[in-house]
């Protein structure tokens, strides 16, 4: 199954209760209480719906338009191989 932007924006708003439209494309993550154990959990998820992802893979880009790219580069790369 494919990540899209607003299910990630989801699963971040439902991470942190808070609703999906509050959270900006360039909101800093960690300011609204996205530590690295809610990142791994999310990373969890994540793996569980299909992307092969990694802590390091989004651990330096802390905004859903940072982790949307990485997402975007994963997903693409695995459609290539499929």
């Amino acid at each position: 199954m494919a990540i899209t932007l607003e299910s990630m924006r989801a699963d971040i708003a439902e991470m942190i209760h808070e609703d999906p439209d509050g959270i900006g494309i360039e909101d800093n993550l960690m300011d609204l209480g996205i530590d690295s154990m809610r990142l791994l959990n999310l990373i969890l998820k994540w793996q569980e719906d299909g992307l092969d992802l990694d802590f390091a893979e989004l651990a330096d880009r802390f905004t859903l338009a940072g982790w949307w790219e990485a997402i975007e580069t994963k997903q693409a790369g695995a459609g290539s191989r499929a």
